[in-house]
């Protein structure tokens, strides 16, 4: 089972939120998913983030890969270099 960290919409229409959340990586982008990380909101400015950062490097030490988009949100929050 290939497990990724990625994002799941939960916004309105022209209002994107998402939620980053663990998931196997052969379900729907908003189906079922393994735990929830945190929140990312694109809309104010700056960007609003809140990551549990202890659960994200938990889930990568044990080898979930997250998407590029993901990639950049971790950095910005610091838990990858």
């Amino acid at each position: 089972m290939a497990v990724k960290i990625r994002l799941k919409r939960i916004g309105a229409k022209k209002a994107p939120f998402y939620r980053i959340v663990v998931a196997d990586s052969r379900t729907p982008r908003n189906g079922r998913f393994i735990e929830e990380l945190g929140y990312y909101d694109p809309l104010k400015n700056p960007a609003e983030i809140k990551l549990d950062n202890e659960k994200a490097k938990n889930w990568i030490k044990n080898g979930a890969q997250p998407t590029e988009t993901v990639k950049t949100i971790l950095k910005k929050s610091g838990v990858i270099e």
